[in-house]
């Protein structure tokens, strides 16, 4: 992160005093420099897992920051890929990387709880973009990726297994998101940013209600824990059909 191509402490204290939208378009050019894009290792194994599930025709990645994800929608998308997100200057990122082969592209600034779309897409994706959305905000976005969702359309994100209080790693994202509520309750305007709030089974209960039906898969590039279970996942929602004589509005 400190790499001479990496924000520099300093960067990285003005970005964190500001709010989500302002700090993302400072650290938008250092951005793919930083451990918070989404690993490329990660982004070929959901390409991977989608791609029996697909073709799809449009796809959408929800939050796509500078465009890591766009290029997993190319390659289970014909028509069409977007990326929405609210930072002018992470999308300014996006906007000059060379396009994938394959589907038009078109990147949109707009909020996820509020999303400037009708039915239009066939997959949904988003890449570690949770963190920034409160728990009681989630049945909100849930229900707004299912408005843009085609019948049948699918949204998937991969999650990781949360480490055990055992590890080092347990206690570094408490430690984050302790700072965090700290930083939040002492400062305007709040930087939300919490690893620790995406608890999957408050996730999948709220998929369920949006009107999804879930499955998970594990992603066995990762390999698996001590008690077997996988260290990473994708979860797979989908949008249900129409009843027979419903109008789809």
């Amino acid at each position: 992160m400190f790499s001479p191509e990496g924000p520099s402490v300093r960067e990285l204290a003005v970005q964190a005093l500001s709010s989500v939208e302002r700090g993302y378009d400072l650290l938008a050019p250092k951005f793919d420099h930083t451990p918070f894009r989404t690993p490329d290792p990660v982004l070929e194994a959901v390409a991977k897992a989608l791609t029996p599930l697909g073709p799809f025709a449009d796809g959408l990645d929800l939050c796509c920051g500078t465009g890591a994800g766009t290029d997993v929608l190319a390659q289970v998308c014909r028509h069409s890929v977007t990326g929405v997100d609210f930072s002018a200057g992470m999308l300014e990122i996006a906007r000059r990387q060379s396009p994938p082969e394959g589907p038009d592209v078109t990147y949109v600034r707009g909020d996820a709880r509020a999303l400037p779309f009708g039915p239009a897409f066939d997959l949904v994706v988003s890449f570690g973009a949770f963190g920034h959305f409160l728990p009681r905000e989630l049945p909100g976005l849930f229900g707004q990726v299912h408005a843009v969702l085609r019948p049948g359309g699918t949204f998937a994100f991969p999650v990781l297994a949360p480490p055990r209080p055992t590890s080092p790693g347990f206690w570094m994202l408490l430690g984050f998101d302790a700072v965090m509520r700290v930083r939040n309750a002492l400062w305007r305007p709040p930087f939300v940013m919490y690893y620790r709030a995406f608890r999957l089974g408050a996730v999948l209960e709220e998929l369920a209600r949006a009107g999804f039906s879930v499955e998970l898969s594990a992603l066995p590039e990762f390999g698996a824990r001590d008690d077997g279970s996988p260290r990473a996942r994708l979860v797979v929602a989908r949008r249900g059909q129409p009843a027979a004589g419903t109008v789809n509005s």
